[in-house]
C-alpha cells in the first residue's frame, strides 16, 4: 500500500472516432499543477469550428469494448481457504514455524523465539545474552525505502551499527530487511534504491486487458529483480544466522481472510525444501504487492485434509511496520517464559519509516484521480502513524528504548513518476550522511506531548 496508486482518467476519440490515449495513469504522488489530459477535438461543418465528441459516444464504445473483453475472458481459479480453517493451515512440506497470524499472539514463534535463545547461547556464549537485544522495524514506503538503504550504510560507517536480534520488514521494508539481516557485508546490495527504475519495477497493463485482469500492472520485471538479488547464497547466509539464533520476519496480508501472515523467513531459508528459494521469493514479492495496482501472489496452503490457495498482497494493508503482539513480544519477554537469566538485558526497538510523518501541503486538483489518491496518500500516512503509537505503548509497556527515523517533512517532496532516480538517490545521500554523523533518534511519535499542555491550577 506504500508506492503510488495509479488512476484512470477519462477515454477520449480522435478525428476517426477512434480511442485515443484510452487510459492515462496518473501517480498518486502528481504535484499542483496544469491538467495534464489533451482533450481531443474534430472538427465539423464548412467552418472547421473545433468541437469534443460526444461523451456518451464514447461511453458506449468503452461499453462495448468491456462487453467483449469480459466475455473473452478466463478468470483464475481461486479456491480460498475457509475462515473457519484458518487455524490449522500450513504451508505444504515445511516445517509449522514458518509463517503464523499476526494479529494473535503465536505458540508457534513463541517457540521460535525459545530456540533462538538457546542458539544464540551455543553460538555466541552467554556473554552474548547480556548485551543489548536489538530489534528493527522496517515499513513500508515505496521508492522511498532509499531512506532506510541510506541509513543503514551510513549506520555501518558511523561504526556502531547492531547484529539486530529481530528484523522485520513490509513492503519497501520487505525488500530491505534480509541485507538489514546479514549486516554490513552486504551493503551494497541495498544501493539497488539508487540504481532502479521504475521500468525494472512493473509494466503498465493496457485498460483494455486490466478491466478482466487481477491488477494495472505487471510486476515481472520485480520478481526478475528480487531473484537477481536474493539467491542460494543469500539464502544460505540467512540460514546460518538463523540457526545462530537470529530471527527474520517478514509480513504479507492475507487478503480473502483480511489478516496479517508473518513469515519466519529464516525458517524457510533453513528449512532444506527444494522450492524454498522460490517461497522466499514469492513472499518478499507478495509483500510489495500493491492491491489493484500489482496482482497479488497465491500461496498453496493445507487445511483440514485438503488442498487450497490463499490470496496473498502488500503486507501495508494491514500495517506500515510489523504488528508487535506476535511478532515482537516473544523477544521482549524471553526472561518470564525461560530458565536462563536475562534479567537486566537491555532492549532497544529502533523503526525506520520510510516515509513522511508530518502532514505535506499540496495543492489538489478538483478532479477524480487527484482527490482520490490524495485521500489513499493521506490514510496510508495516518495508518503509519498510528503504528508507531501502537509499537511506543508497547515498548513502554515492556521497557524497551524506542527509536524513530524518518523522512523530514522538509525534505524535497517526490517527483510525479515513481522510482526517479534522481529523487532516490538524493534520499539515499541524506539518510546515509545523517546516519554517517549519527543520526538523531526521535524517542517519541510525531504530535506526542510526554506532558499534558493542561495544568491544574
Amino acid at each position: 500500500m506504500s508506492m503510488a496508486y495509479y488512476f484512470i482518467s477519462d477515454l477520449h476519440l480522435d478525428d476517426a472516432g477512434h480511442p485515443a490515449h484510452p487510459y492515462a495513469l496518473a501517480a498518486a504522488r502528481r504535484p499542483a499543477g496544469g491538467d495534464q489530459h489533451r482533450h481531443l477535438a474534430d472538427k465539423a461543418g464548412s467552418g472547421g469550428a473545433p468541437r469534443r465528441r460526444s461523451a456518451p459516444l464514447a461511453l458506449v464504445f468503452l461499453a462495448l469494448l468491456v462487453m467483449l473483453a469480459q466475455g473473452c475472458a478466463v478468470l483464475r481459479p481461486h479456491p480460498p481457504l475457509p475462515a473457519a480453517l484458518e487455524n490449522e493451515v500450513r504451508v505444504p512440506g515445511f516445517p509449522e514455524d514458518v509463517r503464523a497470524w499476526g494479529d494473535k499472539p503465536s505458540k508457534t514463534l513463541t517457540k521460535s523465539a525459545l530456540e533462538s535463545l538457546q542458539e544464540e547461547r551455543a553460538a555466541y556464549g552467554d556473554e552474548a545474552l547480556r548485551k543489548p537485544l536489538a530489534l528493527l522495524a522496517l515499513s513500508g514506503g515505496g521508492d522511498n525505502g532509499a531512506f532506510g538503504a541510506g541509513i543503514l550504510c551510513g549506520w555501518t560507517q558511523h561504526g556502531d551499527r547492531p547484529r539486530f536480534k529481530l528484523v522485520t520488514g513490509i513492503s519497501t521494508g520487505a525488500l530491505l530487511a534480509p541485507f538489514a539481516f546479514l549486516g554490513s557485508d552486504y551493503d551494497a546490495n541495498l544501493k539497488v534504491y539508487t540504481m532502479v527504475t521504475q521500468e525494472e519495477i512493473f509494466r503498465r497493463n493496457s485498460l483494455l486487458t486490466a478491466l478482466w485482469r487481477e491488477s494495472l500492472a505487471d510486476t515481472r520485471p520485480l520478481a526478475q529483480l528480487i531473484a537477481k538479488y536474493i539467491d542460494a547464497p543469500v539464502l544460505q547466509a540467512i540460514a546460518r544466522e538463523h540457526k545462530k539464533g537470529r530471527r527474520l520476519f517478514i509480513g504479507t496480508t492475507q487478503f480473502d481472510a483480511q489478516r496479517l501472515v508473518i513469515w519466519n523467513m529464516g525458517a524457510i531459508a533453513a528449512s532444506g525444501h527444494p522450492e524454498a528459494l522460490k517461497l522466499f521469493q514469492k513472499i518478499l514479492l507478495a509483500s510489495a504487492s500493491i492491491p489493484g495496482f500489482f496482482p497479488p501472489q497465491y500461496f498453496k496452503v493445507e487445511a483440514g485434509g485438503h488442498t487450497y490457495e490463499e490470496m496473498h498482497v502488500d503486507g501495508g494493508t494491514m500495517a506500515q511496520v510489523i504488528l508487535y503482539e506476535a511478532a515482537l513480544k516473544p523477544f521482549t519477554e524471553m526472561e518470564k517464559i525461560t530458565e536462563v537469566k536475562l534479567t537486566g538485558r537491555p532492549k532497544v526497538l529502533y523503526i525506520i519509516r520510510n516515509g513522511p510523518i508530518k502532514p505535506t501541503w499540496e495543492k489538489v486538483r478538483p478532479r477524480l484521480a487527484p482527490i482520490a489518491s490524495r485521500a489513499i496518500s493521506t490514510l496510508i500516512k495516518t495508518q503509519g502513524v498510528g503504528d508507531l503509537y501502537r509499537l511506543m505503548a508497547f515498548a513502554r509497556r515492556d521497557q524497551m528504548d524506542f527509536n524513530l527515523a524518518a523522512i523530514p517533512g522538509d525534505f524535497p517532496p517526490a517527483p510525479e513518476d515513481m522510482f526517479d532516480q534522481d529523487y532516490m538517490n538524493k534520499l539515499f545521500d541524506f539518510a546515509y550522511e545523517a546516519a554517517r554523523q549519527g543520526y538523531p533518534w526521535k524517542k517519541l511519535p510525531p504530535f506526542f506531548e510526554p506532558e499534558s499542555i493542561f495544568r491544574v491550577q
